[in-house]
């Protein structure tokens, strides 16, 4: 059975979209790069990173990877650029740029 993921993408003419480009299967966002949404970007600077980890559960967007304990760059695809990250960082390592 074909998914409403599957065929819906950049190139889709407007007759096969959904009502609202609305999608009704579960886990589909991996499937859909929405950080091109977003306003502002999240910038990371790896040299004031103590790796305390704040900012991973914080973000709405999963968009902050942890490999084996430490933090990866941001998941530009996903990220919305909200902002949140920045916030909670105690050590100023986060900085939200708005010409990405």
């Amino acid at each position: 059975m074909e998914k409403i993921q599957d065929r819906i993408n950049e190139q889709s003419p407007w007759q096969q979209i959904t009502e609202g480009n609305k999608i009704f299967e579960p886990a589909t966002s991996r499937a859909f790069c929405t950080g091109e949404w977003r306003t502002a970007a999240p910038v990371w600077d790896r040299e004031k990173c103590r790796q305390c980890l704040l900012c991973t559960p914080v973000c709405p967007d999963s968009s902050i990877p942890v490999h084996e304990g430490k933090r990866e760059d941001f998941d530009y695809d996903h990220c919305k650029g909200c902002g949140i990250c920045a916030r909670v960082c105690p050590f100023d390592a986060i900085r939200m740029d708005d010409k990405n």
